[in-house]
C-alpha cells in the first residue's frame, strides 16, 4: 500500500504544473516599454540622432540633459535606475557591442507578434498584424491566474489599447486596463483624477499617456496587491514613429523614473519587499544600421529582431551588465516568470503543441 501511494504521488507530481522550486520570489512584475532600442539602453543618447536637426530640432535642452562624452555616462543620465540600482543588484542582457545578444524569434518584428511571444513563450507565425483579434494562445498570465493560489491575483495595465485582445481578457479572466479606459468601483482621489485626465485627452489623443497608465497601475497595486503584474509603456514607440528623438529620450527617462518609483514602493511594502522580481524588456527593436530607420521596425528593417532583457529580484544574482558572449530569446520570458513562482508553463492548444522557450536559468539562481 505504501508503494502504491508513492506511485500515485509520483504521477501527481509529474502531471502537476507545480515544480516546487525553492525560490524566494512570491511576486512577479513583467514590465515593458514598446520599441525601445538596446542601443540607448547600453549606450545612452545616440550621437548622430541627438545632434540631428531632422530628429532633434532645438536640441539644447536635450543635449544638456542626456549628452556626455562616454556611453557609460550617457546611459546613466538616460536610465539612472537601470544603471545605479538594477545594474548593481540585477542583470542586464543584450549589449551586442560585447557579443551579448537577445533576439526576437517571430518573423515580423512588430508589436502584437512580439507581445504574444513574450507572454506565451511561443512565436506564432499566424499572428501577423496588430489588428484587435482575440489571441487563441494561452499567455502565462492566464496560466498563472488559473492556479488556485494565484486566482484573482493577476492583472495587466498598458497604454496600447490592443492588450485586452493579446491577453484575451474575456477568456483568461485577467483584468486588463488599456487604452483610454477608466477604472471603476470604489475609487481613490488619484484614480478619480486620472479618470478625468483620460476623459479630457480623448479630444486629441487616441491612446492615453504613459504617466496615466503608470499611476493607475500603481494605484491598483496599492489597493489589490496582485502577485503577478504585467505593465507596458508605449511612448518610446510612438515618439520614434513620429521621428521625435528628443521626446523618445524623455519618454525612456520617464519610464525609468516610473519603474524606480514602483521598485521603491515594493521594497517598502510587506508583501513585496525582498519577495518580488521585476523582469524588463521590449517587444521589438528599431533600425540602426541605416540611421534614418531608427523610426521604423518590421521585416524590411534589418536589425529590428535585436532587443534586450533585464531582471532584478531576490533570486537573481547581481551580475550587472552581462559582458560575456551569449544568446537569449524573447520567448524565454514567460517560462522564466512562471518558474520564479514555482510553476512550469508549457503552452499548448487543443490542436497542437506549442514549444515554449526555456527559462532563463541565470535569472532564477
Amino acid at each position: 500500500m505504501k508503494y502504491f501511494s508513492k506511485i500515485i504521488f509520483l504521477c501527481f507530481f509529474l502531471a502537476s504544473p507545480t515544480i516546487f522550486a525553492q525560490t524566494k520570489t512570491e511576486n512577479v512584475f513583467i514590465i515593458m516599454t514598446d520599441g525601445f532600442r538596446w542601443q540607448e539602453v547600453f549606450g545612452g543618447a545616440d550621437s548622430i540622432l541627438i545632434f540631428s536637426k531632422e530628429f532633434t530640432p532645438d536640441s539644447a535642452r536635450t543635449v544638456q540633459k542626456f549628452w556626455a562624452k562616454t556611453a557609460t555616462e550617457r546611459r546613466e543620465k538616460l536610465l539612472p535606475f537601470f544603471w545605479n540600482t538594477l545594474a548593481k543588484q540585477g542583470q542586464l542582457y543584450g549589449n551586442r557591442w560585447l557579443g551579448n545578444k537577445v533576439n526576437v524569434l517571430n518573423p515580423y518584428w512588430f508589436s502584437y507578434p512580439g507581445y504574444n511571444e513574450v507572454l506565451t513563450g511561443y512565436p506564432d507565425d499566424k499572428i501577423n498584424s496588430n489588428n484587435k483579434n482575440q489571441n487563441e494562445n494561452t499567455t502565462v498570465l492566464e496560466f498563472l491566474n488559473n492556479q488556485p493560489k494565484l486566482k484573482g491575483k493577476v492583472a495587466a495595465f498598458g497604454t496600447w489599447d490592443v492588450f485586452p485582445f493579446i491577453i484575451n481578457e474575456n477568456r483568461s479572466g485577467v483584468p486588463v486596463n488599456a487604452g483610454v479606459e477608466t477604472v471603476k468601483g470604489k475609487l481613490s482621489e488619484k484614480e478619480e483624477l486620472l479618470n478625468q485626465i483620460q476623459t479630457d485627452i480623448t479630444s486629441f489623443a487616441s491612446d492615453r499617456f504613459d504617466f496615466v497608465t503608470y499611476h493607475l497601475a500603481k494605484e491598483y497595486v496599492k489597493k489589490n496587491t496582485p502577485k503577478v503584474m504585467f505593465l507596458s509603456f508605449d511612448e518610446t514607440d510612438e515618439f520614434a514613429h513620429e521621428a521625435k528623438y528628443r521626446e523618445y529620450l524623455f519618454a525612456a527617462n520617464n519610464f525609468d523614473k516610473n519603474v524606480a518609483d514602483l521598485w521603491n514602493f515594493c521594497q517598502n511594502h510587506p508583501q513585496y519587499k525582498d519577495k518580488t522580481t521585476f523582469i524588463f524588456l521590449t517587444d521589438h527593436g528599431r533600425g540602426d544600421k541605416i540611421k534614418k530607420q531608427w523610426t521604423s521596425h518590421g521585416q524590411r528593417v534589418s536589425d529590428c529582431y535585436q532587443i534586450w532583457i533585464a531582471a532584478i529580484g531576490p533570486d537573481t544574482k547581481p551580475l550587472g551588465e552581462v559582458k560575456t558572449e551569449g544568446q537569449l530569446f524573447q520567448n524565454q520570458v514567460a517560462r522564466t516568470a512562471a518558474k520564479l513562482l514555482g510553476f512550469d508553463f508549457m503552452n499548448a492548444s487543443d490542436t497542437e503543441k506549442k514549444p515554449t522557450g526555456e527559462a532563463i536559468l541565470s535569472i532564477l539562481k
